[in-house]
């Protein structure tokens, strides 16, 4: 099992990382991400917690030994699930590979909670297990190859949000501006 975990601050309030959160993709520095379908979204009436599914599909290139020993292709499918819950101001994503689960899993989670009021507190954790006890050195290297993969994906997204973050910030200024 292998572990990834990064925390870090947005330098925008939690309520513009929320609406960001729904224009990452599709984006050029996450060009692995290639289709997002939404498959519920729903609110709660009591809580006002609004909870969306969604399956990712990405592109990644496997190591060929990973699609010669168990199949698959270059094709891969994630579930994701967040919870928003705007009294609170707490946003969480869940999410987990579709494909080649049987062999190994990645489940990842998000937290978004406000820092200050211009600033937004990131949390991301994953938890990378290769599923095949018996070939232990195999799914080390299965796991290892995930997470340097998970690393890099990780790294990408932090720098495409970056980017929708700021898009969002300054297309508001020149809203803002215009309605004067």
């Amino acid at each position: 099992m292998h572990f990834f975990n990064q925390v870090f601050n947005y330098d925008h309030p939690w309520s513009h990382v929320v609406i960001g959160m729904w224009h990452k993709y599709p984006n050029p520095k996450c060009s692995h991400v290639v289709s997002i379908d939404v498959l519920d979204r729903s609110v709660d009436p009591v809580t006002g917690i609004i909870r969306t599914e969604r399956v990712l599909g990405c592109k990644q290139k496997a190591p060929g030994w990973i699609l010669k020993m168990f199949g698959g292709s270059e094709d891969a499918y994630v579930r994701e699930i967040s919870f928003i819950d705007p009294k609170n101001q707490r946003a969480s994503i869940s999410s987990v590979n579709m494909s080649l689960n049987n062999v190994a899993q990645c489940l990842e989670s998000i937290e978004y909670r406000p820092a200050s009021q211009t600033h937004t507190s990131f949390l991301q954790t994953a938890e990378i297990t290769a599923r095949m006890a018996i070939w232990r050195s195999v799914a080390d290297g299965v796991e290892r190859w995930m997470l340097q993969r998970f690393q890099d994906n990780a790294a990408l997204g932090k720098l495409a949000f970056t980017d929708v973050l700021r898009n969002l910030w300054e297309e508001r200024n020149v809203q803002a501006v215009a309605a004067l």
